[in-house]
């Protein structure tokens, strides 16, 4: 089984979009209706805003690859480019998501490994990300790995507002 991890490049921008899209309509469309899902994705996968995120000198997004295809993405945040300015010296976990297909594998451990190693090189005091009140898979996973709940906040789908929690773990 050959795994990769690389940096998304502008030239792999459309298939980053296609990815974010089907992963989270995947995770969530149970839970949403098509025009809240819509609306999620012409504000955060809109092309521009990918963009925009990829050229962020405080941001980086990797894809996984599992035998050369891309299977997944992970978006890391530091300084500015974090989602909240809630702890001093953070490093945010934002986005990690592994299609459907690739399940099963150990891709989703794999990436989450990445980005905590990503998290300690930093030189950051904390890692952080927010989980859906309600994704108990994951949260049993961040626990795992020593993350703790400090907060909340809620993140838009359309106009239905979800409940997230927010968990961080000490780098030092």
């Amino acid at each position: 089984m050959m795994i990769e991890i690389q940096k998304v490049s502008s030239e792999k921008l459309p298939l980053l979009q296609k990815i974010a899209i089907e992963t989270f309509c995947e995770t969530f469309a149970f839970d949403n209706s098509e025009e809240q899902l819509q609306d999620f994705f012409s504000q955060a996968y809109d092309l521009s805003v990918l963009q925009e995120e990829l050229e962020d000198c405080e941001s980086d997004t990797y894809f996984i690859l599992y035998e050369g295809q891309e299977a997944g993405f992970l978006k890391v945040n530091w300084g500015m480019a974090q989602t909240e300015q809630l702890l001093p010296s953070a490093f945010e976990i934002q986005r990690l998501y592994i299609l459907q297909t690739f399940q099963g594998q150990g891709l989703g451990k794999r990436l989450f490994e990445f980005a905590l190693d990503l998290a300690f090189a930093s030189g950051c005091d904390w890692a952080w990300l927010g989980v859906w009140e309600r994704n108990l898979k994951a949260q049993a996973l961040y626990a795992k790995y020593g993350f703790v709940k400090f907060s909340e906040h809620l993140f838009a789908v359309g106009d239905k507002l979800d409940r997230d929690w927010l968990l961080k773990k000490a780098l030092k």
